[in-house]
């Protein structure tokens, strides 16, 4: 793998973490940040991931809470959890290499799968960490994606 082609991996992974940090702080499902930013937005973070993980990831949340009006909710899965909580980059890296996933799988196009895999069924059962989803495989959480139910 080239320096590029990891880099955009690494950009992901980011935009991601910040997915979850900002849902986290906001008490709002990742798919209302996801849509909230839109596809600009979304590659907005992502082609600038390099100079945004450079800030404060709170500064960084905040601004983008504010820029694209996502409000604040009430949706608490860490509240909810029973064990331990995986951080915000734990779960970035999960969402990271489900994306990465779908895009290759698909057109390739990484802000497309992105929205898609945010918006599915998968990721309620992901946020859920009283189950098992969000440290399964990635092989397993791809196949149960397409499958549409966990397998």
């Amino acid at each position: 793998m080239n320096g590029r082609e990891e880099s955009k991996w690494n950009d992901l992974f980011f935009v991601c973490s910040l997915i979850e940090y900002v849902g986290r702080k906001t008490k709002n499902e990742r798919k209302v940040v996801v849509n909230a930013l839109g596809r600009k937005g979304l590659k907005h973070y992502y082609e600038l991931a390099e100079v945004y993980h450079c800030e404060n990831i709170d500064k960084v949340a905040s601004e983008l809470a504010a820029k694209y009006h996502i409000p604040q909710g009430t949706y608490d899965n860490v509240a909810a959890a029973t064990d331990n909580v995986p951080t915000h980059w734990d779960i970035g890296k999960v969402m990271q290499r489900l994306v990465r996933e779908v895009a290759e799988r698909s057109d390739g196009d990484i802000i497309d799968a992105l929205i898609r895999v945010y918006n599915s069924w998968i990721i309620p059962k992901i946020d859920n960490y009283n189950s098992s989803m969000y440290y399964e495989n990635t092989s397993y959480q791809y196949a149960s994606y397409q499958a549409g139910k966990a397998l």
